[in-house]
Parts: C-alpha cells; structure tokens; sequence
C-alpha cells in the first residue's frame, strides 16, 4: 500500500512509534510507552509547540530519520555522500510511504536535483517490542556516488533521559558496564579493530535518572554488524537528544553506479518503562524468536568439553581418549577438540591456512578419536580459524598476495597472524574447500568452533581500497555457504573471546563464546554484561582450571560451577588433575545443569540490582512456577551480617517451596537460616517485598537457591 500522510503509528501491546511527516523529512514525534486512542496526533502536535528562540533559526530542523547538511542539520549528519558535483548537500524529502502492514514502513525520500534516493525501512516486532530499522540509499544519477557514512535511522529520544550505559573492556574482560551522565555535545564511541570488537560493543542504553533492573524508562540500542562502528549520543544546545548508529566506513569503501545502493546494517531498539531488565527481556525474546535456529529446543544445548586449557597444542591419540573417558564419565556430551590438530600446528606460530589433518599426530586421521568420543556417548566438534593465516604456513608461501594489505606500509603482527583477503573470490573458495573437505571426511563432526584471533590493522584488498564493510560481508557469506553444505553442523562465533559478539554475526551462528577468560570471578560481571543483549542458552561459559590460566586466581570448584550453570555449559581443563572430589562435584554440577537446562534456557532472566559485595540474578520460567537463583559473593562486607536477598519476578501470591540446590555441602560455622528454610515454603509476596537473610559466608562462595510453585 502506498500512501502520503502526516502522521505514521506503529504500535505493539507495549509501546508505541509515531513518525511526523509534515515537514517533508520523517521524524520520530514518540517513542515510548503505548499511548491509548484517547491520546490523538493533534495533542501530540500542539504540545510538542516549540518558539522561535533568541539569536536562533526560525524554525527548527527536525532530527530526521537522517538528518542531513542539505536539511540545514548541525548534529551529526545521518548521510555523507560525495561526487564529483554537490552530492555533499544532500538534502532528500519525502515523496511516498509504502505501509504493507500495520507494524512495518518504508519512508522512500529523493533528492532529485542530486538524484539521490533515500529509504527508511522500519519494523516494529509485534511481540518481542524490538524496533528493526535500516536506511538505504540509492544512486539515481549517471556519476559514481561515494558513501562517507550511511547511519542506520537516527532516533529522537525524551529529554528527560540523561544518562548513558555502555559496555567496554578488553580481551578476557568483555563487556564491562560504563555510566555516564549526558552532557552538552556528543557521546562517541568508535571501533576500527575491524571486527565487532573487546573494548567498543555496539550497543547502548539511555535511561532516566532513576532507573535500574526494575525501575525508570530506559531505550536500547544495538547495531548487528560485524565490523567496524560508530555510536553517538548527542544532547544538541536547544535541549534535544538523539541516537545515531551505523557502519564505520573506510575512504572510499562504498562507491555506488547508477542504479546502485547501500544498505546500512540493522539497528535493534527497544524500549522499557520498567527498567534494564524488562529491556532485555525484549531483546532475549527477539532473539530467541528470530535469531536463533528453530530446530533447537530448550534441551537441547549439549554439555561441552573443549580441550584448549587442557593440552593446547600437545596432542596424540592416547592423550585425547584419556580427556574423553574423564569428561564423559562427570557427564560431558559434546567433545570440542581446540587448535593444534591441523598439518604442523605445534604452536601458534605456523601452519594457520593449512586445514588438512596432521597425519604426524593422527597418522590414522581423525577418525579413531570420532570413533573413541562417539563410543563414550558423546558429540565430537572441532575448532577452525579460516581467516587467518601464519606466514610459515604453504598458503601464504603459495599465496602471499592473499592477504589484506595497504602498499608501502609493513604488515603488523598480531599473534603471529595475517589477515586473509576473503573479497578474492579464490580465498574464500579455497577456504570453503578446506573446511567443507574435513566436514565430508567426517561426517560426524556436529560443532565448529570458528574463531578469529586478531584485530585487522591493514584493511586494503586487492583493489587497493579499504575492505572491512566487503570483508564482514564475505564472511557471512562463507559461514552461510558451509552451513548451506553441512546444515547439521553448529557454528560458535569466537574471536579471541567476545571479539566478535552481536546479532550479525548471530543471524548466521549457533552460540558465541563469550570471553576467554574461564575465572568464574570475573565471568561474573562479563556475563551480565553479555545479558543486557543476549539469552542465557547463547553465552558459552566453562568450568576452568582450579588456577586460572589468566588471572591466576584459584577458585573453588562450586563456584566455578555455579557460574558456568547459567549459560550454555562446558568444562575446559586438563580433567587427569581433577581430585576426586572434584570429580564428584563437577558430575553433580553437570546433573543440575542438565535437570534445570530447560528452564535455565527458556525463562526470564532477571539481573538483581548491583552492589558491592555480590552480583546476583536468578530465572524464572514464563509460567512464573519455579525459579533458579544465585547469590554470589565477591567482596567481603563492611557489615557483620549481608543484605536480605529480595527475589524478583515472581506471582505474589503463590506459595513456593525453598531449597538450596548448590553447593551439595557447605561449611559453616555456625548455623544459620539455610538450617532453617530448606524445603519450608513462602508466599512470592514476602520472598520480593520482605526477602531472605542471606548466611555469612566466605568470599568467592556461590549458592542457588530453587523455588517450586506448591
């Protein structure tokens, strides 16, 4: 359906999206809480009444859905075009809009003295209340058009929010969450590592002052792509905000003939009335819905054993059997075997590019290991890192023109790793080879874990011009392509970590790997932070060594058990230096997990507000029955006794029954309310308002409690 109108409404159960029209470039009037039919355009009209003010335009431009230079913006332009004439002051207007359905539309603008064509494509989800949003803009003209930037649509947002939550971090401490109060200018992030990236997620959060897990409004903002990015936050001096989110682009990486387009990569926004954890339930529900592979049920997320900190690099037959009777007997039902099984790989410092089976290792190839996990019951997987290449390896000495490159500039190294060119069709075909050869040989392979270990620091592909935006392309392509061939095999994004975590590369993988760093301690704040976006069943997380390889820390190994339960579970350590008890707890722990995976990768998951002595969350099935919760204390209390535990989510008046099902045994040394409660039953009334007295216990302890609706 084609339409003109002054006013579009996209409205779900939740909240409602309202776009202005009247001034020939589309704008957001309102985005928040559902408005009722009472609520019309012309009160929205008359009330958003702004005067001329002093030694100030006449009118005001509007923060469009791109605001331009041609529009007379001074933010930041949602488009940057240039050609050899004026396409610098692009200035579109509106000239139709195509309503196919109550939730979607498509604002189609032209600036047809530039000819130049712009269109917003946005889509309300009806029942996750997640926004999807993209702009397009096509060349019309007979000159080459380049593409500066090309911000998905840029979103006006209430002044009444005025603070900024973001995530950054590093390798092995990933998403780690930044607050700050906005101020007169712009809030910028920008990532240039050519992948999503540690230390720059794109994502953001604005809220209100007031707001936290279960309070205050607060919107979401998330960019599914996979390279580089820009996030900006501006408050503009006449006391308006707004959003603005898109590709980061090279010089000269978009360059349009007639007749062609861009399209930036999908914006995800939603919104919250009732704080962060409602907005992620929004999200976890779009991405369960949409993102994640139907075929996979609640149950179906096996136990994993990676064998990375356990061997790394020294493999053999007889080594691999003894990792696989272990792992199998304490309940482990997916076998990843890590780097080091390919032809020459001793280290990290050769042989990437190489994927053929190192027949010095496995003289007899892969099989007898397949063969040997498969009788212990379990699946086997494998690790690849198809984009990388080492300079000792025979593809790079074959092929040293196929590596990303800017002339007269010397290589950097990075892990003793350079980037493949995968815009060369014959890269991205040989490596398709490579992979999808092993996959046929050995059709029981079920799981890659696909990594990618460096940043991209020279970015020039065989044309000479800046090649991530063609790069993150044909990556998804060649991810697409193998599971196309090999539609049972499950994909892990890996890179280094969470290098490489969001809904780009998630629309085309099975589950991330969400940081490298296997200390349940400081997984802690890395999961939640990974939780504002992503469901629980997604964040692998593994039981590590008792000495993390990382940080050093020794943690006990119920805590590192209890940190790992809630995500998609493994173990990764060498399990021949298990003790016996540890044996035993690990096997109990892998029990829980699995008596508990359905709800753990199905309910709601609820983030208790911060302090500064435990991080603590807890899920609760959609039918509001029963629960899992988790205290976790990390830092010793100021206090002779810890806070009550108030629980969340659940039905006020139902009575639920209270047991504490991990650790199996804790030491204390006195008694205390754990000698008193279990199995005594109390109403969701009392467990939310009144909550529990918590025991003193010994830092790093973790307990999970469960409640059962009698």
């Amino acid at each position: 359906m084609s339409q003109a109108a002054d006013f579009i409404d996209l409205h779900s159960d939740y909240m409602s999206l309202i776009f202005d029209c009247r001034r020939g470039t589309p704008c957001i009037l309102y985005f928040g809480k559902r408005l009722n039919q009472q609520s019309n355009h012309r009160m929205l009209e008359v009330l958003s009444t702004r005067q001329e003010p002093k030694c100030a335009l006449a009118e005001e431009v509007p923060i469009s859905l791109s605001p331009c230079l041609g529009n007379g913006f001074t933010g930041s332009p949602g488009i940057t075009l240039n050609n050899t004439a004026n396409a610098w002051s692009v200035g579109a207007s509106l000239v139709d809009i195509k309503q196919t359905a109550p939730n979607e539309v498509c604002f189609i603008s032209e600036d047809r003295v530039r000819g130049i064509e712009v269109n917003h494509q946005i889509t309300l989800d009806l029942s996750s209340h997640v926004v999807i949003a993209n702009t397009l803009v096509r060349n019309l003209s007979q000159q080459p058009l380049t593409v500066t930037d090309c911000a998905a649509p840029t979103f006006a947002i209430p002044d009444h929010v005025t603070k900024v939550l973001s995530f950054e971090g590093r390798w092995a401490l990933e998403f780690q969450q930044s607050t700050i109060d906005l101020f007169l200018g712009a809030y910028v992030r920008e990532n240039r590592k050519g992948k999503t990236s540690h230390d720059n997620f794109p994502g953001v959060l604005v809220h209100d002052e007031f707001a936290n897990e279960s309070q205050g409004e607060c919107y979401g903002f998330h960019l599914g792509w996979s390279g580089n990015h820009r996030t900006r936050v501006e408050l503009l001096p006449e006391q308006r905000t707004y959003v603005q989110m898109g590709e980061l682009l090279g010089g000269e990486e978009i360059q349009l003939k007639q007749g062609e387009s861009y399209q930036s990569p999908n914006l995800y926004v939603s919104y919250s009335a009732n704080g962060f954890g409602e907005l992620s339930h929004h999200f976890h529900t779009y991405v369960r819905q949409n993102l994640r592979r139907s075929e996979y049920t609640t149950n179906s997320r096996p136990v994993f054993y990676n064998t990375w900190e356990g061997i790394y690099f020294d493999h053999n037959l007889e080594t691999m059997k003894q990792l696989a009777d272990i792992t199998a007997s304490v309940g482990a039902q997916r076998f990843v075997l890590d780097d080091g099984w390919f032809k020459g790989r001793n280290s990290d410092t050769t042989s990437l590019g190489d994927w053929t089976v190192d027949e010095k290792v496995y003289p007899q190839g892969l099989s007898p290991i397949i063969d040997y996990v498969k009788l212990q019951g379990m699946e086997f997987g494998i690790w690849f890192e198809p984009e990388m290449v080492n300079p000792d390896s025979d593809l790079y000495r074959a092929h040293p023109e196929w590596v990303l490159s800017s002339e007269g500039n010397p290589q950097i190294m990075f892990r003793n790793q350079l980037v493949l060119d995968l815009t060369r069709q014959e890269v991205s075909d040989y490596l398709f080879s490579k992979i999808s050869a092993v996959l046929s040989a050995y059709p029981d392979i079920v799981f890659i874990k696909w990594d990618m270990n460096r940043d991209i620091n020279h970015t020039g592909n065989a044309n000479g011009k800046s090649a991530i935006h063609l790069q993150t392309k044909a990556v998804y392509a060649l991810i697409a392509r193998v599971k196309s061939a090999h539609p049972h095999v499950e994909i892990e994004s890996c890179s280094s970590g969470g290098g490489r975590i969001d809904y780009g590369i998630l629309a085309h993988t099975d589950r991330v790997w969400t940081s490298d760093s296997n200390d349940a301690l400081d997984r802690l704040s890395i999961q939640r932070g990974a939780s504002f976006f992503f469901p629980l069943e997604l964040l692998g997380s593994h039981v590590g060594p008792r000495d993390c390889h990382i940080t050093g820390r020794r943690i006990s190994m119920d805590t590192r058990i209890a940190v790992a339960l809630f995500a998609s579970m493994g173990m990764e350590m060498d399990p021949r230096e298990l003790t016996s008890e540890d044996k035993d707890k690990l096997k109990a722990g892998v029990e829980l997990y699995k008596a508990h995976r359905g709800l753990i990768h199905s309910g709601r998951h609820h983030r208790l507000d911060s302090n500064e002595n435990s991080i603590d969350y807890g899920v609760v099935s959609h039918c509001k029955t029963q629960a899992l919760f988790a205290y976790n204390h990390v830092l010793e209390s100021r206090r002779t006794q810890p806070k009550r535990y108030r629980f969340v989510g659940l039905v006020k008046n139902y009575e639920y029954r209270f047991n504490l099902v991990w650790p199996t045994s804790l030491k204390e040394y006195s008694p205390s309310i754990l000698s008193k409660i279990e199995n005594q039953t109390f109403s969701g009334e009392v467990l939310m308002q009144y909550g529990m007295q918590l025991p003193i216990t010994f830092v790093q302890t973790s307990l999970i409690f469960k409640l059962h609706k009698v």
